[in-house]
C-alpha cells in the first residue's frame, strides 16, 4: 500500500468532520507548544483489540475494545514533559500543551532551531513495506474465529486419551500511528510520519494426565498478518501437536540437577535470554546514564569470538518490525556486536541526541498515553561454524535447554533467571532424560565470553513475545542458532 494510502488511512480516523479540529490548528497549537524545545511531538493512536479465550471446552474470555488518543511530548535537555488524553480535540490538545508551559524555553522563534538539533537517522529508503495494512481479521466473522477453538480443543483431546484439557486463546490487534512535529524539529523532506500496523497471536496449550501426574506444554505463533493463516488447519493443528509433545515430554521428565555445568541452548525462542540478559543492557537510556555493565565499552571485547548480535526491526512480518518506530524514525539492522567486540547501542532520539550518535529506530511506546524510550525489535544472534551434534558430542556432562519459559534479570548487573520449560541431560556426549525445574542462572556479561560454540542455521521465534520495561509492554522477536555456554549455574530439584 502506498504512503498516500496510509495517510489517508490515518486521516480519516484522526482529521474527519466529527473532531473538533483540523491539521492546520493542530499544527499551529504544535508549533507553539515546542517552540524553543529541543524535540517533541504529537504521537496520535487509533487500536481495535479482540481476544477469544477458550478454557475446559468453554469459551470464557471474549474482549473487544477500541481506544484512541493522543500523546504530547516536550523535550529539553534530558527533560521530558509528558501528557495525554483519550480525546482528540482542540480542547484537549491546549491542556495538554499548558503542561508543556512548565518546560524550561530559549528565546528561540518557533521558526529558529533549537539548541541541540536532534541528530537524524537520514532520509527514509524506499522499501517495500514490512506489512500489509489490512485489518488482521480481514477474511474472517466472528463466528468463524469462535469456531476456531472449539475445533482446537476437540482435535487435541482426540490426540491422546492422556489429554485432559486444552487452552486456547486467539489476539487480533489493528493499530494506526499518525506522528506530527514541527518543521523546525523534522526535515523539509521528510514525509507524513504514518503507520497501519496489523497483529495476530494464538496461543494453545495441553494439559496431559497419567497415574495421578498432570504436566502442559504449550505453543504459540503470531506475527504481522492477517488471521487467516493462523487458521489454516495445517498449522493450528501443528501447534497442537507441538503443545502435546511438549506436555507428554514432561510427563517422563526426572528430577533436574543442579550445580555448575555446560548449557547447550536450543535454536529461536532460547534467544529470550539474549533479549534478556545482554539485549536490555544495550539499549540507549541505561548507557548514557551509565547504569549498564555495557557502558562504555564500545570498541572492546565484550563476548567471545564468534559472537555476532544484531538488533533488526526490517524482518518481513515479523512480530517485533516496524516500518518505523514510535518516534516516526525508520527501523533498522542495527550491529551490536561484531565478533565479539560491542559495536553501539539501541537508539530512540532523546538519547541518540545526547550522546550524538544518529537514533536507530528504537524509539518504542507501548500506547498513547506512554513516553517512548529505547526498546528492541528483533533481536538475534547469527550463525557460527559448530555442528549441533558436535555440541552434544563434546558434552560429557550437561544440560540441553530446547526451549525457556519465563525469566528475569536485573540491568545494571546484568544477572539472570530463567526457567527452561523443556530440557534434556546430556550425558556422555548423548541427550538422555527429559528434566523439569531447571533454571537457569548467571549474568549477562559472563555467558557472551563463554559462549564456546554456535550452530550454523540461526531460528527466529515463532511470533510471541512481549517485552516488560518501566511499565510497559511492546511485541518483540528473538532468534539465534543452538549454540553451547562452556558454563551455566543450573538450578535444579534433584537431590
Amino acid at each position: 500500500m502506498s504512503e498516500s494510502s496510509l495517510t489517508k488511512i490515518a486521516d480519516s480516523l484522526f482529521f474527519h468532520e466529527a473532531l473538533p479540529w483540523s491539521h492546520d490548528e493542530v499544527n499551529r497549537q504544535l508549533s507553539l507548544s515546542l517552540s524553543g524545545l529541543d524535540d517533541g511531538e504529537l504521537f496520535l493512536e487509533y487500536r481495535e483489540e479482540e481476544t477469544l479465550g477458550l478454557e475446559n471446552g468453554l469459551l470464557r474470555n471474549v474482549g473487544f475494545n477500541r481506544s484512541s488518543g493522543f500523546g504530547l511530548r516536550g523535550v529539553t535537555g534530558s527533560q521530558t514533559i509528558f501528557a495525554h488524553s483519550d480525546i482528540l480535540g482542540m480542547d484537549a490538545l491546549r491542556r495538554a500543551a499548558e503542561g508543556l508551559g512548565s518546560v524550561e524555553r530559549t528565546a528561540l522563534d518557533p521558526d529558529q532551531k533549537p539548541r541541540t538539533r536532534p541528530v537524524e537517522a537520514g532520509e527514509a529508503d524506499r522499501r517495500a513495506a514490512l506489512y500489509g495494512a489490512m485489518h488482521p481479521s480481514e477474511g474472517s466473522d466472528f463466528a468463524r474465529r469462535a469456531a476456531l477453538l472449539g475445533e482446537i480443543d476437540a482435535y487435541g483431546r482426540g490426540l491422546d486419551r492422556r489429554v485432559v484439557q486444552v487452552n486456547a486463546t486467539l489476539h487480533t490487534e489493528w493499530q494506526v500511528v499518525r506522528i506530527l512535529r514541527p518543521s523546525f524539529l523534522q526535515k523539509e523532506q521528510a514525509g507524513p510520519l504514518v503507520d497501519v500496523r496489523p497483529l495476530v497471536r494464538l496461543d494453545i496449550s495441553v494439559v496431559v494426565e497419567h497415574d495421578g501426574r498432570r504436566e502442559s506444554g504449550r505453543a504459540g505463533q503470531g506475527g504481522r498478518y492477517v488471521l487467516s493463516r493462523l487458521l489454516d488447519p495445517a498449522c493450528w493443528q501443528a501447534m497442537t501437536q507441538e503443545a502435546l509433545r511438549q506436555a507428554l515430554v514432561n510427563l517422563e521428565a526426572v528430577a533436574a540437577p543442579a550445580g555448575d555445568m555446560p548449557v547447550v541452548l536450543g535454536a529461536g525462542w532460547p534467544g529470550i535470554l539474549l533479549h534478556e540478559a545482554i539485549g536490555h543492557g544495550l539499549e540507549g537510556d541505561f548507557n548514557r546514564k551509565g547504569t549498564s555493565v555495557f557502558s562504555g565499552c564500545v570498541g572492546r571485547r565484550i563476548a567471545a569470538p564468534g559472537v555476532t548480535v544484531l538488533d533488526d526491526g526490517t524482518l518481513p512480518e515479523r512480530r517485533g518490525s516496524l516500518n518505523m518506530d514510535d518516534e516516526g524514525t525508520p527501523t533498522s539492522r542495527t550491529v551490536l556486536i561484531e565478533d565479539g567486540i560491542l559495536q553501539g547501542y539501541m537508539q530512540d532520539r532523546l538519547n541518540a541526541r545526547l550522546t550524538a550518535v544518529a537514533p536507530t529506530g528504537n524509539g518504542r511506546r507501548q500506547s498513547y498515553a506512554h513516553a517512548p524510550m529505547p526498546r528492541m525489535t528483533n533481536t538475534i544472534m547469527t550463525g557460527g561454524s559448530s555442528s549441533e551434534e558436535e555440541m552434544i558430542r563434546s558434552t560429557k556432562k550437561g544440560l540441553y535447554a530446547r526451549n525457556f519459559g519465563g525469566g528475569q534479570v536485573d540491568i545494571t548487573s546484568g544477572k539472570f533467571v530463567f526457567a527452561a520449560s523443556e530440557a534434556y541431560l546430556i550425558e556422555d556426549g548423548r541427550i538422555t532424560a527429559p528434566v523439569r525445574g531447571a533454571t537457569l542462572i548467571g549474568t549477562g556479561a559472563a555467558v557472551m565470553e563463554q559462549i564456546s560454540m554456535i550452530g550454523p542455521t540461526m531460528e527466529l521465534d515463532p511470533g510471541i513475545g512481549t517485552c516488560g520495561k518501566a511499565g510497559q509492554g511492546v511485541p518483540v522477536g528473538v532468534g539465534q542458532p543452538m549454540l553451547k555456554v562452556s558454563g551455566l549455574t543450573v538450578g535444579g530439584t534433584a537431590s
